[in-house]
């Protein structure tokens, strides 16, 4: 207020502006926060999507890698049926506890070398909160 009771007009906008900054502000916060959320969630689709295929490709693998063995196993015992049956069907079995253990040791390996899960929305909120923390 002016001198006299006169209301000053310059006073009316700044308390005007006070709120229409705050919710520029705000809208700012709410518009970061979607993107981060988007961010996150298309990352967790695209782990989901990378577990899926993989697990399809580890059974078909493992399908086709069974078959084959059994295949292999029973005409390693057949063409050594007649000499030395239980030595063969004893290597056949010491082959299939390695080829298990190789691969169990492969599993643990890649669930190792695996991307750190949310990656880069951890990164860009980081990056937020150090912007956030210059003056």
């Amino acid at each position: 207020m002016a001198l006299g009771g006169v209301p000053d007009p310059s006073a009316s906008v700044q308390d005007a502006a006070a709120p229409s900054s705050v919710r520029a502000a705000l809208r700012s916060l709410l518009a970061l926060a979607e993107t981060r959320a988007r961010l996150a969630a298309n990352e967790l689709e695209e782990q989901a999507l990378r577990i899926l295929e993989v697990m399809v490709w580890a059974a078909a693998a493992l399908f086709f890698f069974s078959i084959a063995l059994v295949m292999l196993s029973l005409f390693v015992v057949l063409v050594f049926w007649d000499s030395n049956r239980l030595l063969a069907a004893g290597l056949v079995a010491f082959f299939f506890l390695a080829g298990g253990t190789v691969s169990a040791l492969m599993v643990r390996s890649g669930l190792a070398a695996r991307p750190k899960f949310l990656a880069a929305t951890l990164a860009e909120l980081h990056k937020d909160r150090e912007q956030a923390a210059r003056p």
